[in-house]
């Protein structure tokens, strides 16, 4: 397959230092709502890589689940891959892709475990299935078969029932979450002839510095 030629030309708009809001997390969250408006899949969704204590990077989607002025949150097992290089190096990056918007966020930071009780109250938010699935799955662990997956998931339904009137499901040991603290937020939207516009605020102490990049 020849992707030589597989290209889009961006034209939907610019971004300048007078579109900017005064912090990252509220020019962050005006774009947010922009593209939930516009119907853009999964628009919470964002890539976070991750390194282990030698350097070698890795990435996967994951969903964002709270924004607010302390940082970009997201759940999931402390036993998998992530959750293991988090633990040995907590620094991170996060991409949300809006292609249809032709934007994108960069952010770059450091995770921190969420406290108990915050992790309690988004577990018990999410559908039943779902919480019986953390429990089910070790996940980044090796599986022999989508039987076995299934086997398991059976196990945990018996154990703690298929429907809410069977009860509360507990948060398994090893579920919890991240805050990641923002040091870098890159706003970038794409222009014509690839020149695109690329703003990015840089923490500097209790303030934040915007400098422009070349695309």
């Amino acid at each position: 397959m020849d992707l030589s030629g597989l290209r889009e030309e961006y034209g939907r708009g610019g971004l300048d230092l007078l579109d900017l809001a005064g912090d990252p997390i509220e020019m962050f969250e005006r774009w947010l709502e922009q593209a939930v408006a516009s119907g853009v899949h999964e628009p919470n969704a964002m890539v976070i890589a991750t390194a282990d204590a030698a350097g070698r990077p890795s990435s996967r989607m994951v969903l964002l689940k709270g924004v607010g002025p302390d940082g970009f949150v997201f759940f999931t097992n402390h036993s998998s891959r992530k959750g293991g290089e988090l633990a040995a190096n907590p620094h991170c990056a996060l991409l949300f892709p809006w292609h249809p918007l032709e934007r994108q966020v960069r952010v770059e930071g450091v995770a921190a475990r969420l406290a108990h009780e915050e992790v309690e109250a988004y577990f018990h938010s999410r559908p039943r299935g779902a919480q019986l699935g953390a429990w089910a799955s070790d996940q980044s662990r090796p599986v022999a078969s989508r039987a076995e997956l299934a086997a398991a998931y059976a196990r945990v339904q018996e154990r703690f029932g298929a429907d809410e009137a069977d009860g509360e499901v507990p948060v398994p040991p090893e579920w919890g979450g991240y805050r990641v603290t923002p040091d870098v937020v890159e706003f970038w939207q794409g222009r014509p002839g690839r020149m695109h516009d690329r703003l990015v605020y840089r923490r500097d102490g209790e303030r934040w510095d915007v400098v422009r990049l070349a695309p």
